[in-house]
């Protein structure tokens, strides 16, 4: 007589327990395992080098701890993260980062995209241009902001007052003038070394996505009369809208971040300090780890947040790829 279920029954009439896994099974299991065993060492040592003095430093923010007075740390609760956001000086190192970041991202992304329309199309000599238009974001961080404080803006020897000496004695003026760029302009100055570093790298992400957008469409365009504008703004510049967000962004992540520019041409002086560089004050010189470290995980807070919207840019630029 049927049960009515698949259960076997045993001799004495009960239900019999189900059976073990399948050697199939553990067999599986095995060979994940051996896949992933390899990368435990890089895991293990990924968390000590990374997550444990974040962890480390999460807990300093919390203490009043000054080396040069280290009898009086103590816990200090939330008065480091207060101070970060209302202490003036610390303020002026946060609105400097913001600034820094967004003009530096805006301009060269309108710069890498001009560049990336025109290296889009065929010319003789496209390859040698495009390698060398890459060239200034493969130079160390610290050598090119030494190249831009020394190299352009030296008022004695720098390309810049080179430039206009040179323009001047074209119209026979024999005291052509040597402004001090660095003390005119000193955040201008950062924010061009900055500029030139990375219009590169938004310029590759635009191009790859120029290269990739349908050419179909755009010849269908232009067969019913679209101009290059009508055909940029419709077509192109919908198309580029995802690439656009990625090299904000990423470029935002790292340049949030940017402290050799600002140590090297201006050390933080003139109004220039941002928090990387407040934060290397505050550590180093003052000794004040707790403050420093407060602001240390305020950046990296807001680098995670910047970084979770990119993330999301790229699982769905990947998704839109495989939808085609």
């Amino acid at each position: 007589m049927s049960t009515g279920t698949d259960t076997p029954i045993t001799p004495s009439g009960s239900a019999a327990s189900p059976p073990a896994p399948s050697q199939a099974t553990s067999a599986r299991r095995a060979a994940d395992w051996a896949r992933r065993a390899p990368l435990m060492p890089a895991l293990v040592f990924l968390i000590i080098c990374t997550q444990l003095p974040f962890v480390a430093t999460i807990v300093i923010s919390f203490m009043n701890w000054n080396s040069l007075r280290p009898r009086d740390r103590g816990f200090a609760g939330v008065d480091n993260y207060v101070e970060v956001f209302t202490n003036a000086s610390l303020r002026s190192s946060v609105w400097n980062t913001i600034v820094l970041t967004v003009t530096v991202v805006v301009v060269s992304l309108v710069l890498g995209l001009l560049i990336a329309l025109l290296l889009d199309r065929r010319f003789a000599g496209r390859g040698a241009v495009r390698t060398m238009m890459i060239a200034p974001f493969l130079v160390v961080p610290i050598a090119a902001a030494l190249l831009w404080k020394h190299a352009l803006f030296n008022p004695s020897y720098g390309l810049f007052n080179g430039v206009l000496t040179w323009i001047w004695q074209l119209f026979g003026s024999d005291s052509p003038p040597q402004p001090e760029w660095l003390t005119a302009a000193p955040k201008i100055a950062i924010e061009a070394a900055l500029i030139w570093q990375w219009t590169p790298f938004m310029m590759l992400i635009l191009l790859a996505g120029l290269q990739s957008k349908p050419a179909d469409a755009e010849e269908a365009a232009r067969m019913d009369g679209a101009n290059a504008w009508q055909v940029f703004r419709y077509l192109t510049f919908p198309h580029l809208r995802q690439y656009l967000e990625l090299g904000a962004l990423l470029g935002s992540i790292y340049i949030v971040q940017n402290f050799d520019a600002v140590f090297t041409i201006t050390s933080g002086s003139l109004g220039t300090a941002n928090l990387p560089y407040t934060i290397y004050q505050t550590f180093f010189q003052a000794g004040n780890y707790g403050l420093a470290s407060a602001m240390g995980v305020v950046v990296v807070i807001a680098t995670i947040i910047i970084a979770t919207f990119a993330l999301r840019v790229v699982s769905s630029m990947f998704k839109e790829e495989n939808a085609r």
